[in-house]
């Protein structure tokens, strides 16, 4: 697969699709889910969640360029806002100048909690439990024997103290392989709790995953030489400046920082619900590891030599298998554009996706501002909303953008002169 293609926005979304269709080797029956846009039946709907009515549905785009480890991507994202995929394919492009994203992940750990409560002598209790560590691992894994047959299963058991009278936390180190792992991880932590209790004399409360997922972390980094970075008007020193001065904001004020990594999730998210896993779960993961030692951004980047460079490490807990990803027609579809061989996988694409989103972000405040880029397509919306109809709508949002005026208002002046 190459991933480099130029001119992509231009085309209509049929020409897309062809292209698409020859890079990512789909089929006629592939094409179909595409080409409907809307691939969810309305019994399949019914059968994901209660209450159903209707669909809801938002644009699933392609970010290009993409080259991380060495290998190209084409990276499925939906996604509502303007210019994210936009954003991300153009940071992909520069970046693949200088060889790319270069990515790695840990061990897919997911961690389960049990919450246990009388706990009078915290020492005792956690000696108990941990003496009997092989015991529990033997009965959590007992729970899922596929996953164990896969080279998972619980790996160890951790006790915790907490902040809460008289209570601790019994901790199950989970290996879930390919999958995000909530059902299973819950389920493990249901069938141990009894015994937890038997052994103490304590009695057990929630016993639930977590998704602060320090366990399973996804690493990228990046570097864009001067000479990547260059503007008109604008020297490559200068834009990477910009943009390692935008960081260093974030570093010292949360407010800039919750917009920073705001920005890193457009993309992260995007491919996330693309493939049908929790972005929920990814989002609740990310923040609260950012807020580990006071909340800061997930990302950094400074300058070395004539290069500016740029590194992401945050907890991503994804599966491709399991839940949705292999029932949604278009989850599993985006799984196969993305050729992806394991979750880990997934998730160094999701965190280089991410580490591009932001770079595109900070370079674009720190030169033209973020504006420009985002009215540019936002026009087209605004046009639609006035009522401009087929090459109406890209005339009348050029002009928008030219006089610097994008409003409904002007919009309809326009429509109304031609």
């Amino acid at each position: 697969m190459n991933s480099d293609i130029s001119g992509f926005y231009k085309l209509k979304p049929g020409e897309r699709r062809k292209i698409l269709e020859e890079r990512a080797g789909l089929t006629e029956e592939d094409l179909e889910k595409l080409g409907t846009f809307a691939s969810l039946k309305e019994k399949e709907a019914d059968d994901m969640v209660e209450n159903v009515v209707s669909m809801h549905e938002l644009p699933l785009g392609i970010a290009t360029n993409l080259k991380i480890n060495g290998e190209d991507y084409l990276v499925p994202m939906v996604v509502e806002e303007t210019s994210v995929v936009a954003a991300c394919s153009y940071a992909a492009k520069l970046a693949r100048k200088n060889g790319g994203v270069v990515a790695e992940t840990t061990e897919p750990e997911m961690i389960g909690q049990i919450e246990v409560n009388g706990v009078k002598n915290y020492e005792e209790f956690r000696k108990t439990v941990m003496n009997n560590e092989e015991r529990l691992i033997e009965e959590s894994n007992s729970a899922d024997e596929t996953l164990v047959k896969f080279g998972g299963g619980v790996r160890e058991v951790e006790v915790r103290r907490i902040d809460k009278e008289n209570a601790a936390v019994v901790h199950l180190i989970v290996d879930v392989r390919d999958a995000m792992g909530a059902n299973t991880v819950n389920t493990m932590c249901e069938t141990v709790a009894p015994t937890i209790e038997k052994l103490t004399g304590c009695d057990t409360n929630l016993r639930i995953i977590s998704n602060l997922a320090d366990r399973r972390l996804a690493r990228a980094e990046v570097e864009f030489s001067f000479e990547v970075l260059e503007r008109e008007n604008v020297s490559g020193r200068e834009v990477a400046e910009g943009v390692v001065d935008a960081y260093e904001f974030a570093e010292a004020d949360r407010y800039r920082a919750a917009t920073h990594n705001k920005g890193v999730m457009n993309g992260m998210d995007a491919v996330c619900i693309a493939t049908g896993n929790d972005f929920r779960a990814l989002e609740a993961g990310v923040h609260a590891y950012a807020a580990e030692d006071g909340y800061c951004p997930v990302t950094e980047w400074w300058i070395e030599g004539e290069k500016l460079k740029g590194r992401i490490e945050v907890p991503v807990a994804v599966g491709t298998v399991g839940g949705i990803t292999s029932v949604h027609p278009t989850a599993e579809l985006s799984l196969k554009i993305l050729d992806v061989d394991s979750a880990q996988e997934l998730s160094e694409v999701m965190a280089s996706v991410g580490l591009l989103q932001n770079f595109a972000a900070l370079r674009a405040l720190a030169t033209e501002g973020i504006q420009k880029g985002h009215m540019k397509l936002h026009a087209k919306n605004i046009a639609k909303q006035a009522g401009a109809e087929g090459e109406e709508v890209d005339m009348i949002a050029e002009r928008m953008v030219e006089e610097g005026n994008v409003s409904q208002d002007r919009a309809e002046k326009i429509l109304g002169d031609f």
